[in-house]
């Protein structure tokens, strides 16, 4: 009869430990609501923004002497120019996920 018992409160126990971890836990996201997600936000479209323009500046430099070289690329360097704003639409995509999780 005691190990069914024991058994029985080891587990009680298991289960208050999680509750109260669960509960901190809890506490915890709802303050970081607060500032995480706006800073999270506005990292995801900040870096995004910032890879883009690191990116569009070599590509632009390049696609400027290679049109001037040959006139025939300049729908090929149009095209090459635009790819990276691709980046900055997706940094804004997550950014506003992020900001939709605060509701």
């Amino acid at each position: 009869m005691q190990a069914p018992q024991r058994a029985c409160t080891v587990f009680e126990k298991i289960n208050k430990t999680v509750n109260e971890f669960n509960g901190y836990r809890k506490e915890v996201f709802v303050n970081m609501v607060d500032w995480g997600i706006p800073i999270g936000a506005g990292i995801a479209f900040g870096l995004g923004a910032l890879g883009t323009g690191i990116a569009q500046s070599k590509i632009g430099s390049a696609g400027a002497g290679t049109i001037a070289e040959r006139p025939e690329t300049f729908g090929l360097m149009v095209v090459l120019v635009a790819i990276p704003e691709t980046m900055v639409i997706l940094g804004f995509v997550v950014a506003a996920m992020l900001m939709i999780m605060l509701t």
